[in-house]
């Protein structure tokens, strides 16, 4: 009897938790389908499943229209050169946080978590007159850079800290036995222990500048320059309209890496959350 309500009850919540996914499941759903009908089925009333027509010259056209091979790469070299470099700041930064002890400590990481409160919108005219100073505007260099030293640093350096600060003591007191020192004890002890942390941290970052659309704008001016965001507003008819199917077969395109990278990543990700708030 336990055994058949036990059944009952997972088939039961598993009705559930389907029927509760449903609003997350089918915009993706209809995004990748449409792309694949040709435009006056798109909004055909009532919505169909699937397309009647299956029509893969929109995935043609993304490539015809804009470089968006080129693009493609941009969005993927500087989200990938911004991910490495924000985990090794924060993971840097976190450590020092967490395990040094140093006067004004609690200040100063009150300081940095301060950049968290402040719109990228209100330091972009700033930031975009450095940038022209230095001669870096319609480059790359604006979009690793900034993200690397600003707010998505500061909250990987949070999720790094808190991590750090769960640590066991005597970790640290072993690796000083063994003849470490404060560089060793983080590279050899505390950061291979911090694979969770950084695995969240990774997809943060990652999702981040993948996504990033107000600073692309405002630096890059030159087709091949521009990342996918950006891209992905390029694609009209000779009147200004949209052109939906193209643009979602773009879209279903943008979607897949950070499909990939949450999927491979998502276990590390559920453990780097559920450390960031053990202790501290």
């Amino acid at each position: 009897m336990k055994r058949e309500m036990s059944v009952r009850l997972k088939t039961v919540l598993y009705g559930l938790l389907c029927v509760l996914c449903v609003p997350f499941v089918f915009p993706t759903w209809w995004m990748v389908t449409s792309s694949l009908k040709p435009i006056q089925e798109i909004f055909a009333f009532p919505p169909r499943l699937l397309p009647e027509t299956w029509d893969f010259s929109a995935y043609r056209q993304v490539f015809e229209l804009q470089p968006f091979a080129e693009q493609y790469v941009n969005s993927l070299y500087i989200a990938l050169i911004v991910t490495v470099g924000t985990m090794a700041v924060a993971a840097m930064a976190g450590y020092a946080f967490a395990r040094i002890r140093f006067p004004g400590q609690n200040a100063l990481f009150l300081v940095v978590l301060l950049g968290l409160l402040i719109p990228s919108e209100v330091t972009i005219v700033p930031l975009f007159q450095m940038v022209h100073t230095l001669g870096l505007t319609n480059t790359h260099w604006p979009l690793i850079v900034v993200p690397i030293l600003g707010a998505p640093s500061v909250l990987a350096t949070f999720i790094m800290r808190q991590f750090f600060i769960a640590l066991p003591g005597e970790l640290e007191e072993a690796a000083r036995v063994d003849g470490l020192g404060r560089f060793g004890t983080f590279y050899r002890v505390a950061l291979p222990l911090a694979r969770p942390a950084l695995g969240a941290v990774a997809i943060f970052t990652f999702l981040h500048s993948w996504n990033l659309y107000l600073e692309p704008i405002v630096y890059l001016s030159s087709p091949e320059m521009f990342t996918l965001p950006q891209a992905l507003t390029q694609f009209v008819d000779a009147y200004g309209g949209p052109m939906w199917n193209v643009q979602l077969a773009a879209a279903t395109m943008t979607a897949l890496p950070i499909l990939v990278v949450f999927v491979l990543a998502q276990r590390q990700f559920v453990e780097g959350l559920a450390h960031t708030g053990l202790k501290g």
